[in-house]
């Protein structure tokens, strides 16, 4: 759904970078490149954001306010 804060291996922070990646992945730079180029290093932090699957868009319309 959405990118998690954390990497669940190494708990390093990621989540603030998955906006940049996911610009440079649909200006057509390889996947590999993008994330050298957002400082993503670490293969655990490195297969959160090629394993995530964006879905808050197809999600979001059917949540509805809780009261």
């Amino acid at each position: 759904m959405i990118i998690p804060i954390r990497c669940f291996s190494c708990g390093g922070l990621i989540a603030h970078k998955w906006e940049e990646f996911s610009e440079k992945k649909d200006a057509g730079v390889e996947v590999m490149t993008a994330l050298d180029d957002v400082g993503i290093e670490r293969y655990c932090c490195r297969r959160m954001f090629v394993s995530h699957i964006d879905l808050i868009s197809e999600v979001a319309p059917f949540s509805r306010a809780r009261q």
